[in-house]
């Protein structure tokens, strides 16, 4: 099993505690990426990448499930554990005190217009992460027009993605292979 048992799972909790708690919306992907592959150099980016697009088509919150293939492949299970319950703590409480305080958030001058920039900053942030890794995977042709089927099914024609998926992976794999093939 691929695990770095250097890392503490203090060092695990306190990172997605922080992601947890001060992330909004979506984007929490690159947030991910940046600390775990960028910041603390615990993944490589293709390691990362790879979990991501496992976590995209998995049932259940990317974040949680991004959080999860982070921690298990730092530290197995007790990784895994450690990051889930980390990235859930710090929301749990936030919510159960906002539940409480709601109308005195929305009285609060300027709170709408604080949580439209958190959104567009979440924008930003899964903007960047996805054209990173659509430039970094655009390595031949195959991989390129795979990722152009994929956004064309999901994106344009707004197609489920499990029936994208279910046949846009086989394709790729199978791109892949002949590539590979025909390299060697």
């Amino acid at each position: 099993m691929d695990q770095k048992p250097g890392v503490p799972l203090s060092s695990i909790y306190r990172v997605f505690f922080e992601i947890g708690l001060f992330s909004f919306g979506g984007a929490v992907s690159g947030w991910i990426q940046r600390e775990v592959v960028e910041v603390r150099k615990w993944m490589s980016y293709e390691d990362f990448l790879s979990g991501i697009a496992l976590t995209q088509i998995l049932p259940g919150a990317n974040a949680t499930n991004a959080a999860v293939y982070v921690g298990q492949r730092l530290r197995g299970i007790p990784g895994a554990a450690t990051a889930l319950t980390a990235m859930l703590t710090g929301p749990f409480c936030a919510v159960i005190l906002a539940a409480a305080t709601y109308q005195g958030l929305l009285g609060l001058p300027g709170f709408q217009e604080a949580m439209i920039g958190t959104a567009a900053a979440a924008v930003g942030m899964l903007l960047r992460t996805s054209v990173k890794s659509a430039l970094l995977s655009a390595r031949d042709a195959a991989a390129i027009f795979v990722m152009l089927t994929t956004f064309a099914a999901v994106g344009l024609f707004r197609l489920p993605l499990l029936p994208v998926i279910v046949v846009v992976a086989p394709a790729s794999v199978g791109f892949t292979y002949w590539s590979i093939r025909r390299r060697a």
